[in-house]
């Protein structure tokens, strides 16, 4: 498949205390919707602070569209204007009210859309079936609704890439599904031109909407690629508790039971189990990073 990049990323680094960020090359493919996965620790916020400009004292080289450098992104406003971030914690400051946040907004950015702020906070269901409160402060919120701000000011404007760090995890499941539906109609009105980039530690949340995935483990991307590719990568297993010890030494990952066994299965490696009783699967996206995860992870 043949598609330009919005991010490319070489030699990338960031070392904290006991911590060290270590991306030798990165892609986000431009079109599509790509999701950052890893566990909790693994450097997801740090990568996406770093992609995003919040952070600035890291090491490498950073490509935006094809075009910009992370100098570009920091001199010029055209960079920032075509990226919006939405953050975890602390994006907007507590005292400051949805109008406070709007009128910024508007200051800030110059594609901001005002009645289309408006109409997102309304379809988002930030006050149901009320008019908007200006007046309510950002700490005032609840932690999903604070998220829903947050994609509000974002969505409002006129942006060609979305850097999303958690944005499923505050929120309940119906809003989950909302989010999905929000970033496939984001992408599907770029023409090939628009990309998301989220973070998550549940795919499961986000799989119908994921188009590539970037796995990554204690600071290092460990997995990259189209999901449809690594649905043929990798096979899904179940067998016979008989042919557990020989599977285990030819499978990627492997739970046992009284039933059997189920595991992942580098496609190929399908060969070497000739001879054994087993059933084949595709996997969901859900089982290949849950099997990813598990190869690199240091939990016992």
């Amino acid at each position: 498949m043949e598609f330009s990049n919005a991010i490319e990323v070489k030699n990338l680094t960031k070392k904290y205390s006991g911590f060290l960020l270590d991306v030798p090359e990165l892609v986000i493919p431009e079109g599509f919707s790509t999701a950052l996965v890893g566990e909790n620790g693994a450097g997801k916020t740090t990568l996406m602070n770093i992609l995003s400009g919040i952070r600035l004292d890291y090491k490498g080289d950073i490509k935006y569209f094809g075009t910009y450098t992370d100098k570009d992104r920091e001199n010029g406003p055209e960079v920032k204007e075509k990226i919006g971030y939405v953050g975890s914690n602390a994006y907007y400051f507590p005292q400051w009210t949805i109008g406070n946040i709007k009128e910024l907004s508007k200051l800030l950015f110059g594609s901001f859309d005002a009645e289309k702020f408006d109409a997102i906070c309304e379809e988002l269901a930030i006050f149901p079936g009320q008019p908007i409160d200006y007046s309510k402060k950002n700490s005032a919120l609840s932690e999903g609704n604070k998220m829903k701000l947050r994609l509000a000011g974002v969505l409002a404007r006129d942006t060609e890439m979305l850097i999303l760090d958690e944005p499923a995890s505050p929120l309940d499941p119906l809003m989950r599904d909302k989010l999905c539906q929000i970033i496939r109609n984001y992408i599907d009105e770029g023409d090939g031109k628009h990309t998301a980039f989220y973070s998550t530690h549940d795919i499961a949340d986000m799989e119908n909407v994921t188009d590539y995935v970037i796995i990554i483990e204690h600071g290092t991307v460990v997995e990259q690629g189209f999901a449809e590719d690594l649905k043929e990568k990798y096979v899904l297993v179940k067998g016979e508790s008989s042919d557990a010890d020989k599977a285990k030494e030819i499978l990627y990952t492997m739970n046992t039971g009284s039933y059997g066994f189920e595991g992942m299965c580098l496609a190929e490696n399908l060969d070497k189990l000739a001879g054994m009783d087993i059933i084949k699967e595709t996997p969901t996206l859900s089982q290949i990073c849950i099997a990813v995860m598990k190869a690199h992870s240091k939990l016992g």
